[in-house]
């Protein structure tokens, strides 16, 4: 078994659930949005790793794990708006999807609990799309399934970063409150969506891509 092969095993594990063949549908006739939304997600997550240097001064791991997180978000980041150029796919505003929205209810307000949930949220987050990014590569053009595969080493290590340093800051075990998250994301993967997004749930009506604010 490959590395690669051996994270995505680690991370089936770990999520509580598989994304639903009708989000993969979804996915496959909406690919501009998707790439919107994707980009939108690669950058979010730079800033979140931004956020927490600015935050946590004096923690030297959290330091480096989140630099070297963030120069890599924005490398995809550009990577994905070179995929769209080519495209000619426009890149603008969209709704946040209610995914990172709904997880991030859980954190509690005061540290240390504070950072050891927005590193749990990470970790699901990164687990979320790196299983994503294997679901999605079989059924894409040559050009995206490259891309989306050679992103799956990294969302992989990320997730194991993020879940090390929640250890870290609760100075043990963090499987209990893991568990918490992980019931609400199985809901916010599961259940249908009004819009579909890169972690939102099966989207089962029609909609536009007039939605788009470009």
């Amino acid at each position: 078994m490959s590395d690669t092969s051996a994270a995505l095993a680690q991370i089936h594990d770990f999520l509580p659930c598989r994304t639903p063949g009708a989000w993969v549908d979804n996915a496959l006739v909406n690919q501009d949005l998707m790439l919107i939304d994707h980009a939108h997600c690669e950058k979010k997550a730079a800033s979140t790793a931004l956020s927490l240097m600015y935050r946590y001064v004096d923690n030297h791991d959290l330091l480096n794990k989140m630099s070297r997180l963030a120069r890599e978000e924005l490398r995809h980041f550009e990577q994905v708006l070179a995929i769209m150029k080519k495209r000619g796919v426009a890149y603008g505003h969209l709704s946040p999807a209610r995914y990172a929205a709904g997880l991030r209810k859980l954190v509690r307000p005061e540290d240390p609990g504070r950072l050891v949930d927005v590193l749990i949220v990470g970790a699901i987050i990164e687990a979320r799309s790196c299983e994503r990014f294997a679901m999605l590569a079989p059924h894409l053009d040559d050009t995206l399934a490259d891309f989306y595969n050679s992103l799956l080493k990294s969302e992989a290590r990320h997730y194991q970063d993020y879940l090390k340093l929640a250890r870290q800051a609760n100075g043990g075990p963090v499987e209990d409150r893991v568990g918490e998250f992980l019931a609400v994301e199985r809901e916010l993967i599961e259940e249908p969506d009004s819009e579909f997004r890169f972690h939102s749930g099966p989207v089962t009506d029609s909609f536009p891509e007039s939605e788009l604010s470009l």
